[in-house]
């Protein structure tokens, strides 16, 4: 398993009955997660000092409730920031299960010694992009939220990154890198983080076991002839990193490259397990 622990603001207290107690900075939230289906004594002090917790309704989605929670903060990763808030189904803005991924392309992209054009697609609040950028590559962020294209400058912007060739695209991923096709463009590297589900800008369905093959295909066309990696993350059970390899050796057959796959997590302080997060496929050209 490839483990995000180099974080120093944030944290997994502990997981227990469906639900991981996080620090995050200096807040403590209590939110659901799918893969705590073990229920052990709440021993840790911080299940009692809660700044907010997320509930789940048995009907679907859920609420938050606050105690002392500011609208918006940030947190520190290496030489990035973030702004935090916390929003819809639970979430605060940033999967930091997503830095061991950050690691390992930024010393890519500064050991490649030639510029490096990077597409991140589905690219949600620009983690992946500011770390590409801060690494020193040229990235173009896809994302069909207006809302979270913002986000994402607010957090290059935060990183002291406003000044960085980062194209900004708000749209439909499939359409932009059909698009894109046609213009003749290439990229070095591409990033995606697709949804399990979505619709796209004329009601097209999205569904990640019958879209996301077909797709990554797509976006081999958009490969420069030396391309340095190719990540897809998932966080669709029915995914296993096997399952994204296969998928990556198959689609990028025309190149010449180490293909990686694994599940990704964080260490839980409390207990010394390793919370899984989601699965991550790499291919890194040789």
């Amino acid at each position: 398993m490839w483990i995000a622990n180099n974080w120093k603001d944030y944290e997994v207290y502990d997981c227990s009955g469906g639900e991981k107690l996080e620090r995050w900075g200096k807040y403590t939230l209590l939110r659901p997660d799918p893969q705590v289906i073990w229920d052990t004594p709440k021993k840790d002090p911080h299940w009692k000092k809660l700044n907010a917790h997320y509930h789940r309704s048995k009907k679907g989605g859920g609420e938050w409730e606050f105690f002392d929670l500011p609208e918006q903060w940030s947190i520190k990763y290496n030489n990035l920031t973030f702004q935090l808030k916390p929003f819809s189904f639970k979430h605060t803005g940033l999967f930091p299960e997503q830095a061991v991924n950050w690691d390992w392309f930024s010393k890519l992209i500064k050991e490649a010694d030639r510029p490096i054009k990077v597409l991140n697609l589905f690219a949600y609040t620009g983690g992946a992009t500011i770390s590409a950028a801060a690494a020193g590559a040229s990235v173009t962020h896809v994302d069909a939220s207006k809302g979270m294209v913002s986000w994402a400058k607010e957090n290059a912007q935060s990183s002291g990154l406003s000044d960085a060739p980062i194209r900004w695209i708000v749209d439909d991923c499939k359409k932009f890198v059909e698009r894109e096709i046609r213009r003749g463009n290439h990229y070095d590297a591409i990033i995606m983080d697709p949804p399990s589900y979505g619709r796209g800008p004329k009601g097209e369905i999205w569904k990640i076991e019958t879209s996301i093959y077909p797709f990554i295909e797509l976006c081999v066309n958009l490969l420069s002839d030396k391309p340095l990696f190719f990540l897809v993350n998932s966080y669709t059970t029915g995914l296993q990193p096997a399952v994204l390899s296969y998928m990556i050796s198959t689609a990028l057959k025309g190149y010449n490259g180490v293909i990686t796959a694994d599940e990704i997590g964080l260490p839980v302080s409390s207990n010394g397990l390793v919370l899984p997060c989601g699965a991550s496929g790499r291919f890194e050209c040789k």
